[in-house]
């Protein structure tokens, strides 16, 4: 593995890899606090970021590591040719996460880049959120086995990810979108390619996708980028907001998961953000752990 730019890069025993050492980790952190001696990684951001640029910053420091923070607009990367800025980065720095607007940009990185590239987040996959969040589903249940995980909202990439992370793990997904939210094409393909359609559901009905769950998952309705779709699209996800009422239609009780920042009564209400169901900012502490088993098991 040299690159992270989606979970297809990824094995299902690599992913268990990564989460068990991520566990291990989150267990002893000063057992690998010199790590990432003598190493430094950029942290290239072309959007804005709190969980994502904290976690890696966080965890590169803790384990003995330099990091550089660079945003895009004041480099030269939007000057030059990006393959020939991402060849120079990679002469300086050991490991780069990037955070972009588009997958095809981390793409053309991955192919001029001398060290590994780390996806912190494209308009297609965020794979680092998604493994974070395997993790903490393998610590509320001990294991992946007998766990039904539903997604309502928009088809969105934290959507693409997770339906990806699920189906490698042998996790049933269904996923709720209203018409013409869908998970993207390349993602629905991948999973007919590697025979996993008989895991994956696809619905418009929100109550059909909360009914098995042990795991409900959602996410904003509107992204960065999507600003001038706001009005259209709060209007029609009215009726996939996570709230009480939609959770009656379920036959388990089943955790809430949220990658945040979080819409409070939006996407979600208030009283099912912070019941004792949610283990949204226990995904967000993973995001720490896992970002260091992560980089350890790159630069090795």
């Amino acid at each position: 593995m040299k690159d992270l730019l989606t979970l297809m890069d990824l094995s299902k025993t690599q992913i268990k890899k990564l989460v068990d050492f991520a566990e291990i980790i989150k267990k002893n952190p000063q057992k690998y606090s010199s790590s990432l001696k003598n190493k430094t990684i950029a942290l290239l951001f072309q959007k804005t970021s709190t969980r994502t640029r904290i976690s890696f910053e966080g965890g590169i420091n803790q384990m003995g590591g330099g990091s550089i923070y660079l945003n895009w607009i004041t480099t030269n990367l939007h000057l030059g040719s990006l393959p020939d800025e991402m060849k120079c980065i990679s002469l300086y720095v050991d490991l780069i996460v990037a955070r972009v607007f588009e997958h095809t940009i981390l793409e053309i990185m991955s192919k001029a880049s001398k060290v590994p590239v780390v996806n912190g987040l494209s308009d297609k996959f965020h794979p680092c959120q998604i493994l974070a969040d395997l993790l903490t589903i393998k610590e509320k249940f001990g294991t992946f086995n007998k766990v039904n995980t539903s997604w309502v909202g928009d088809g969105n990439n934290v959507c693409n990810s997770f339906i990806l992370g699920c189906a490698i793990l042998n996790i049933p997904i269904t996923v709720a979108t209203p018409p013409g939210y869908e998970p993207h094409e390349e993602v629905i393909n991948w999973i007919h390619s590697n025979n996993k359609q008989d895991l994956l559901t696809l619905t418009n009905d929100p109550k059909k996708a909360v009914r098995e769950a042990n795991v409900i998952y959602t996410d904003t309705f509107v992204s960065m980028g999507q600003e001038d779709e706001k009005e259209k699209r709060l209007d029609v996800f009215k009726p996939y907001q996570i709230n009480k009422k939609l959770l009656s239609y379920t036959q388990k009780a089943p955790f809430i998961m949220h990658c945040l920042p979080a819409h409070r009564g939006v996407e979600i209400t208030d009283e099912v953000l912070d019941s004792d169901q949610s283990i949204v900012f226990q995904q967000a502490e993973n995001r720490l752990h896992l970002q260091k088993a992560l980089m350890i098991s790159l630069l090795k």
